[in-house]
Parts: C-alpha cells; sequence; structure tokens
C-alpha cells in the first residue's frame, strides 16, 4: 500500500550532496528508492537538491557552501515551521535533523520516527533524551545505541547504497591504500599515513578540511605529506571521482579514533569490492567481516601488515557481502516496516516520559538486529 512519506533532511548540504555530506547522501538514496517503489514523497531540504519525490525548499541552497550564511539554525527553524504547517498531509514524518523537532511534533510522534545518524555519548544529551523518551528512534548501529538505552528505539537500520552506484573493480589497478572522508583527528589520517609508511605503499587521502581542523592539517597532517613521498593530499572528491579512487585502491584504511556510528564509506568501498582495514571501535565489527570484507585491527603495525596482504582476500566476496547487507532495497524495506510499526509506542512509556522521565525503565526494544543489519521487532 502506497504511503504518504515526508523525509526532512540537514540543510547543511543538498540531497544528494555536491562533495562531503554522509547523512545526506543517505536521505537521497532512501528517498528515490522510495518514490521507486510508489511511495508519494516530499523531500524537505535546500532547493538545490536533485530528486524525484516533492522538493520542498527550505532555503536556497546548501547552507555549507553558501558564504553569505553565518548561521544555519535560523534555516532550519524555518523549515520546520513549513513541515508543522504540513504535518496533516503525511502518514509518515522521517526526520534526520538530530533533534531540533522534539518539542514539536510531541503531540504527533506516532506518526514520526526519527533516524540518529551522530555520536551519542556526549553528556549533555543524556537529559534530553530521557525528557522525550516516548519519541520513536531508530540507530544505524547497535553499538550507537550504548550511551542511551532508556529511550524508545525501534529499530537498527544499517545504510544502503544503490547496487549501481559504484561499480565492483575486480582488480586494483592503482596498488595504493586510501583515505576518504574528514581530515580530523578522529578520523585518523595521522594514523593512516603512519600505516602507509610502515607498509611501504603509496596512500592517496581524498578528505575536506573543516575550519575547525585547519589547524590540525596545517601543524600535523601537511607535514607529514609533505616528508613522506608516498603520501598524496587529493581534496575532497566527488561521487564521480569516488567510484574510481575507491575501485583501484588495494584496501581502504579506516583507522578511527571515536565513536563510529555507523561509517559509510566502509560499504562504499566494499561496494567497488574493496576491502577495509579498520580498528575495531563502535560499529565497525558490524560492518567489516573480518577476513572476508577487510581486516579488523588492533594497532598501526597490524594494519601495515595487513595492508601488505590485502591481495590476499577475494574482492568478489566483498561485493558480495556488500550485495548481501548494505543494498538501498534492504534499507528502503527495513525503513517502511519501522513505518508502520512507530506508531505503536507502549503507552507505559509514553506516560513515564511524560510524567516522571528520570524513571523511564533501561531499553524499550533493545534486542539486536538480524544477522544482515535489519530492524528490530
Amino acid at each position: 500500500m502506497s504511503m504518504k512519506i515526508a523525509q526532512i533532511a540537514p540543510l547543511s548540504e543538498s540531497v544528494p550532496p555536491r562533495l562531503y555530506g554522509g547523512t545526506e547522501r543517505i536521505v537521497s538514496f532512501l528517498t528515490e528508492e522510495l518514490v521507486r517503489c510508489g511511495h508519494d514523497v516530499t523531500l524537505f531540504a535546500s532547493g538545490d537538491s536533485r530528486t524525484n519525490a516533492e522538493l520542498a525548499a527550505c532555503c536556497p541552497s546548501a547552507l555549507r557552501l553558501n558564504p553569505l550564511v553565518c548561521d544555519p539554525l535560523p534555516y532550519h527553524v524555518m523549515m520546520l515551521d513549513e513541515v508543522r504547517r504540513r504535518a496533516d498531509e503525511f502518514d509518515v514524518l522521517h526526520f534526520h535533523i538530530d533533534l531540533l523537532h522534539f518539542p514539536l511534533v510531541r503531540d504527533f510522534s506516532s506518526r514520526t520516527i526519527t533516524t540518529l545518524h551522530g555520536r551519542l555519548d556526549l553528556p549533555d544529551l543524556v537529559p534530553f533524551y530521557r525528557r522525550f523518551a516516548e519519541l520513536p528512534l531508530v540507530s544505524i548501529s547497535e553499538a550507537q545505541r550504548q550511551p542511551l538505552p532508556a529511550v524508545n528505539w525501534i529499530g537498527t537500520v544499517y545504510h544502503g547504497l544503490p547496487r549501481d552506484l559504484l561499480p565492483f573493480s575486480p582488480v586494483a589497478h592503482g596498488g595504493y591504500l586510501a583515505f576518504l572522508g574528514r581530515i580530523s583527528p578522529e578520523k585518523g589520517p595521522e594514523q593512516a599515513i603512519e600505516i602507509a609508511v610502515k607498509a611501504g605503499l603509496e596512500l592517496k587521502i581524498a578528505a575536506k578540511i573543516d575550519a575547525v581542523d585547519q589547524v590540525y592539517w596545517d601543524e600535523v597532517i601537511a607535514p607529514k605529506v609533505r616528508v613522506h613521498p608516498n603520501v598524496e593530499y587529493i581534496g575532497e572528491i566527488d561521487e564521480d571521482t569516488k567510484a574510481e579512487f575507491l575501485g583501484n585502491a588495494l584496501a581502504l584504511l579506516f583507522p578511527i579514533d571515536w565513536p563510529e556510528p555507523f561509517g559509510l564509506v566502509m560499504i562504499e568501498a566494499m561496494a567497488c569490492g574493496t576491502p577495509v582495514i579498520a580498528f575495531p571501535r563502535s560499529s565497525v565489527p558490524e560492518i567489516v567481516d573480518d577476513r572476508r570484507s577487510g581486516f579488523l585491527v588492533g594497532s598501526v603495525d597490524e594494519a601495515a601488515d595487513a595492508a601488505g596482504r590485502a591481495g590476499e582476500l577475494d574482492r568478489r566476496t566483498v561485493r558480495a557481502i556488500f550485495e548481501q547487507r548494505f543494498t538501498v532495497e534492504r534499507m528502503a524495506d527495513d525503513y517502511l516496516s519501522l513505518y508502520r510499526f512507530a506508531g505503536e509506542v507502549p503507552a507505559h512509556i509514553a506516560q513515564l516520559a511524560m510524567v516522571r522521565p528520570q524513571r523511564i525503565a533501561a531499553g524499550t526494544r533493545p534486542g539486536p538486529g538480524d544477522e544482515n543489519g535489519a530492524f528490530d521487532t
């Protein structure tokens, strides 16, 4: 049965983003797949977004790339005012903007779900989510949930990509290691350079540099790039360049040092058949099958050794695991099931949340997802 669905995206990037932007990319994939399946979808996003859904343009262009925008908050508040005005048009409203909308949707929260795309281990979030404990939430990995057990988790849905987005590369023609994402200490570019140097392999770094990380780049990473001739920084890349960049790599390096909620770049590499070499923190062991789609390693030395053995892994197996677990069709099916389930908030949870939120019991539906990363029931 066709549903009327609202997708509410962040406004910092377009949907899909021109360059960096994991959340907006996932919103785009999900929106287009829901339209393809025959659902009536409205996308609340920046005006330069591209979609087959109805586009409700909430600002002229992506805020991050607009030099005239100093503060993104007013634009998001204006978007929420429009969402609130149109809320009765939809069977379900799917939010991807963290927590700004929570006070506005309480009286129709049974028709909402909120996918949390970021880290949840920050102390300020605990009292906030306790206060709104009845709102239906979706995690993008089981590990992401751990700091907030006492909320209304209705499912875990792993990200998914279109099968034809990144073509399979049976051979790593480039013979280099790849680092893709963002230059920041928690993403591990310094460790990626150490791994490549120890392994004696070329490293290509494709990453954006935010203003907050400019000093880190100038003082830590840029000098290492200059010193090591086997390390090349190529900047931010777009979707077309990404396929070639990942497909020609021996392996993707993912030496994170933070509670990564998912790590979209890992499944992008897997779609190309490129194995992932990663530190097993947070969501990583849920995504990478050790010695099948990559190597889970405990140190720079182990990562360097794994880089030398990346060719031992069957790239067809890596691609097959992507197709089994991380396609957009699977993601959309999981979300459609949750859309139908979202209204079934247990009465005792709703009552406790409104009366005495500090006494919410841990975990309303915290059971693990199935082996393919599907939703909980």
